[in-house]
């Protein structure tokens, strides 16, 4: 839509039509002392060309690094189709579909995506997308209340802090909170505090796979003892990782989130920009109140639609729990054509390369002085931790200016109980001499 303004004669009928002389007659009730008097402090009009050439001096300021930063947002390839795809006009408003008869694309996008996250994540069903991976976590904490009519939520310390401060700032609200359970040595969920921590009233324990430490956790044992106590199992997880670990659902998951951002979405103003949400269909019945929404089943695929909106919800709370008009409809479309593109093979490839740049760079810092693994003896994919003998936060400067995002520093998270170091992240898109001069930022 273009912006055509308000010329002064049209100003001026506008106030005549409605009996005022001046705009400021209009906020009368508001407060003399809250008017601002005067012009705002803004620069003069620039003319169309001007303008450009300011944001293009402005744009020519940015430094492009090379990302070993990871901790739930990764910089992989996105494929030049996927923006050119998304541009499609049947995408173009990717909001909710009230007249299916103009909204077949996004229908089968929905359809497609849920199909994809059920086969990457082991589960029944999901759901149409959510803002994020923490609010999906979140929600799956929610859910779980709801299905156990139990009130304790748990989780593991080596649960990202963001998920977490996100599960408990919902919970908070409920009039609950978020309770965490410590990691032993090898930087895995301590099993013994498990059990202890666990109880008649524990409606779920949320566990990362991998953890935030890049750490990959036995949930098989976990989901035992979980399921013994009769809570639900929660697991977080990195999509690209699952394909190539079992899946969540085949270990004993109920329910299973994710970030959805490594498929189709470049890393953006560092934040996470879509939920995957699965669950087992049994829980999904067991929901209060009737669902709105429908389970749609195929011979030989896996594919969904559903919502995990009830009427009870609406009327009692008006909260849904998940609802389509609040999805991340263009990010999840996003993710459903580079997947598309991608196929299992390509899926595949992409994972494998991430994996093995990890442990290729993993074995290059085996000698390095004053880098020590966090968890030498504990297995990873794609990511892991080092304590540094070096302030972390003085290494990532020295990165930054051999042109290298050299990780995360684990001083950011106080609530990590870990000491300072680096969290690495590896993708497809680093090359054998990316990663040796990574090495060599870390080594001084």
């Amino acid at each position: 839509m273009s912006f055509i303004p308000h010329s002064e004669a049209d100003r001026r009928e506008m106030l005549d039509r409605i009996g005022v002389s001046d705009v400021r007659d209009l906020y009368d009730d508001v407060p003399e002392e809250l008017i601002l008097e005067g012009d705002l402090g803004i620069p003069e009009a620039l003319s169309e060309w001007e303008a450009v050439r300011e944001l293009n001096r402005l744009a020519g300021e940015n430094r492009s690094l090379v990302c070993f930063a990871g901790a739930g947002q990764y910089d992989h390839h996105v494929p030049a189709a996927v923006d050119h795809l998304i541009r499609r006009s049947e995408f173009y408003t990717a909001y909710t579909p009230y007249q299916p008869e103009v909204s077949q694309g996004t229908l089968q996008v929905i359809y497609e995506f849920q199909t994809m996250v059920c086969e990457l994540t082991g589960m029944d069903v999901a759901n149409a997308s959510m803002y994020d991976g923490p609010s999906a976590a979140a929600e799956a904490a929610v859910m779980s209340r709801a299905v156990t009519r139990r009130g304790r939520v748990l989780a593991a310390r080596t649960v990202h802090p963001h998920y977490r401060k996100v599960t408990d700032t919902y919970l908070r609200g409920l009039g609950g909170k978020l309770e965490l359970v410590p990691a032993g040595p090898d930087g895995l969920v301590d099993p013994e505090a498990l059990s202890a921590a666990l109880d008649g009233d524990t409606a779920c324990f949320l566990v990362q796979y991998p953890n935030f430490f890049g750490c990959i956790e036995e949930l098989e044992p976990i989901a035992e003892v979980v399921h013994e106590a009769g809570a639900l199992l929660v697991v977080a997880a990195d999509p690209v990782a699952l394909v190539l670990l079992r899946s969540p659902g085949e270990l004993g998951a109920d329910i299973v989130v994710a970030e959805g951002q490594p498929f189709g979405n470049a890393p953006s103003f560092g934040g996470p920009v879509v939920g995957l949400f699965a669950a087992r269909q049994k829980l999904v019945r067991k929901m209060p109140g009737r669902i709105v929404g429908a389970t749609v089943d195929t011979e030989d695929r896996r594919g969904y639609v559903l919502t995990l909106q009830t009427r009870e919800q609406q009327i009692r709370r008006a909260k849904a729990t998940s609802n389509i008009c609040t999805n991340q409809g263009l990010n999840a479309l996003a993710a459903t054509i580079h997947l598309s593109l991608l196929g299992r093979e390509g899926l595949r490839e992409v994972a494998e390369s991430s994996v093995q740049n990890a442990h290729y760079a993993w074995r290059r810092l085996q000698d390095v002085d004053g880098v020590t693994p966090l968890f030498p003896d504990t297995p990873f994919a794609r990511e892991f931790a080092i304590a540094t003998r070096e302030n972390s936060r003085s290494i990532l400067e020295r990165g930054f200016e051999a042109g290298i995002l050299a990780g995360v520093s684990l001083s950011r998270f106080a609530s990590l109980e870990a000491p300072d170091g680096l969290l690495l992240a590896f993708t497809e898109k680093r090359s054998r001499e990316e990663i040796d001069r990574l090495v060599d930022v870390l080594a001084g």
